[in-house]
C-alpha cells in the first residue's frame, strides 16, 4: 500500500471522519475481512502511483477480477501454502529500498533499483489472464515493464541462452521459508527468446498503483502464456546463463512441473485435469486455452516441440 506524508495530500483529497467510519462499519457488518478489503479499495481510490501511465496495446479484453479478488486470493509460499496467508503475512516484507542484480552472460553486469529499471522501461499497463495449475484463473491489470528493455540494457552475450531469476531468501521477512516446504531461494528461469517476447513482462503494480506485498512486491516476472509459477516474485537477482536454470517447482516435484509450463489443455497434471478452468468468482467452468489465449502471439516460439514432453 502507498502512503503519503501530510505535505503531499491536499485537502480535497482527505476522506471525511463520519464517512470513513461509517464505511469501516459497514464493510465489517458485510462480514469483509478488514485488511482485505481496505487493500482492495486503495487501489481503486489511491491516486496512481504511475502518473505517465500508458495503456498497453497487448492487453486482454476481459474484464478485470476485482482488487479484493486479486490481493486476497494467491500462492506465494514464502509467507505461508493458504491461499490467504500472503495478504496476512506478507506486511513483513520491506521493498524500499530494493536492489536487483544483473548479471550472468551480460556486457553489463550492475546492481539497480528498482526506480532506475521504471527508467529503462517505463511502465505501461497491461491486462493479463494468471492461470494457475490448480485450474483457476484471473484476469489482471498489471502495471509492468517491457523485460526486454531492461536485458537489452544489460547487453547480453552471445553465450546467453536462458534467464534465472531468483528471489528473497530471507526468513526474517518471509516467514514461510522458516518451512522446508520449497527449496529456497525460490528460482526460475525462461528461454531467452520468450524473455524477450514483448509480452513478458516485470510487474510493478496494480490497478494503477504500487505492487502490494502479498502480489510479489516490488517486482516479479508475468508470463501470461504460462502456469502461474511461473511468475517469481520478489525478484533479488536475473541472471543470464548458458544451460537451462533448474527451477524450484520442477527440482521439488520433477514428474508435475516442468521448465516450459505452457498453458496446455491437452497434458494434464498427475493429479487433475487442465482441460477446464474456473474463473475466480465465478461457478462455471470454462474450457482452457492452448497458451492460456495467448497462442497466436507465443505459438511459434515452440515450433517443432514435442509440447507434450516439454510440459
Amino acid at each position: 500500500m502507498l502512503f503519503r506524508r501530510p505535505p503531499d495530500i491536499q485537502p480535497s483529497e482527505i476522506t471525511d471522519r463520519d464517512l470513513y467510519l461509517n464505511r469501516r462499519k459497514f464493510l465489517a457488518a458485510a462480514g469483509v475481512t478488514l485488511g482485505a478489503a481496505l487493500v482492495g479499495e486503495s487501489l481503486l481510490a489511491a491516486p496512481s502511483a504511475f502518473p505517465n501511465l500508458r495503456k498497453s496495446p497487448l492487453s486482454a479484453s476481459e474484464s478485470p477480477n476485482s482488487p479484493r479478488d486479486v490481493t486476497t486470493y494467491n500462492n506465494f509460499y514464502e509467507f505461508g501454502t493458504d491461499k490467504a496467508d500472503p495478504a496476512q503475512n506478507a506486511h513483513t516484507l520491506v521493498t524500499r529500498p530494493w536492489t536487483v542484480r544483473i548479471d550472468g552472460e551480460v556486457k553489463r553486469a550492475q546492481s539497480v533499483d528498482v526506480e532506475t529499471l521504471m527508467r529503462w522501461s517505463p511502465p505501461e499497463e497491461r491486462i493479463y489472464r494468471l492461470r494457475c495449475v490448480e485450474a483457476w484463473s484471473m484476469v489482471i491489470p498489471w502495471v509492468g515493464l517491457p523485460l526486454a528493455a531492461i536485458i537489452k540494457h544489460a547487453e547480453p552475450t552471445s553465450r546467453a541462452k536462458y534467464v534465472e531469476f531468483t528471489t528473497l531468501n530471507d526468513p526474517k521477512q518471509m516467514p514461510g521459508q522458516r518451512s522446508r516446504v520449497l527449496e529456497w531461494p525460490y528460482v526460475e528461469g525462461l528461454r531467452l527468446d520468450e524473455v524477450m517476447h514483448p509480452l513478458a513482462i516485470l510487474a510493478v503494480g496494480l490497478y494503477g498503483d504500487i505492487l502490494p506485498n502479498q502480489n510479489g512486491a516490488p517486482l516479479r516476472l508475468v508470463v501470461p502464456w504460462k502456469y502461474g509459477f511461473k511468475s517469481v516474485k520478489s525478484i533479488v537477482r536475473i541472471r543470464l546463463v548458458e544451460q537451462q536454470p533448474v527451477n524450484t517447482w520442477n527440482r521439488a516435484a520433477p514428474n508435475e512441473y516442468g521448465f516450459y509450463a505452457n498453458v496446455n489443455p491437452a497434458v494434464d497434471h498427475p493429479r487433475w485435469s487442465q482441460a477446464k478452468e474456473r474463473r475466480l468468482g465465478e461457478f462455471t467452468k470454462r474450457p482452457t486455452l492452448p497458451f492460456n489465449g495467448y497462442a497466436e502471439q507465443v505459438a511459434s516460439l515452440y515450433s517443432g516441440m514435442d509440447l507434450r514432453k516439454f510440459y
